[in-house]
């Protein structure tokens, strides 16, 4: 009798539980992940600074992008910029290639890593290979643009830090720069 009952248990248990709805999870409804918006900078440009020594002259071109999606450091920096200096009848030139341009407003920073520069500039025996140099611009609608450059370190120093600059202190006083900030649509 015993076993009689035991089966006539687990014969209703399997009816119940073929019978009975079977309740699922279903799952959670995906919400819309919200595209990233990326926004692009850019810095266009040749200029002379003024420089306080007589007889020299100190240009600075550059031609910088950089991305945004998030926040003020740009996730990817490209471009070039070239430091010219004439002195002594000689006429040495730089060239960086951009691995950071961050704006806001009418400012601008660029660094970049060495990458050329004319033959026998002195820089070819007191700087290690790609060394990292920064420059600075004030871009106003209206008023005096400015350059501020940093220098670079010295052979066996540690690297100017990526995206940082001096203040954008030198006069432009011949050329120009055009800026366009990865926030000016959204004024």
């Amino acid at each position: 009798m015993l076993n009689r009952t035991l089966r006539a248990t687990a014969l209703l248990a399997l009816v119940a539980a073929v019978a009975a709805p079977v309740a699922v999870a279903a799952p959670a409804p995906s919400s819309p992940t919200a595209p990233k918006t990326t926004t692009v900078s850019s810095l266009k440009g040749d200029a002379r600074m003024d420089y306080p020594v007589a007889n020299q002259e100190v240009r600075v071109s550059v031609d910088a992008r950089s991305t945004y999606t998030v926040g003020s450091i740009p996730q990817r920096s490209w471009g070039t910029f070239r430091i010219s200096h004439a002195q002594d009848g000689k006429l040495y030139w730089s060239e960086f290639e951009v691995d950071c341009l961050t704006t806001g407003g009418p400012t601008a920073t660029v660094t970049g890593r060495l990458v050329r520069t004319s033959p026998g500039h002195p820089w070819l025996t007191t700087l290690d290979p790609h060394t990292r140099m920064g420059v600075s611009f004030l871009v106003p609608e209206r008023g005096e643009a400015r350059i501020g450059l940093s220098g670079a370190t010295e052979k066996g120093k540690p690297p100017l830090t990526k995206c940082m600059a001096p203040a954008a202190d030198a006069k432009v006083v011949d050329g120009g720069y055009t800026l366009s900030d990865r926030d000016s649509d959204s004024d």
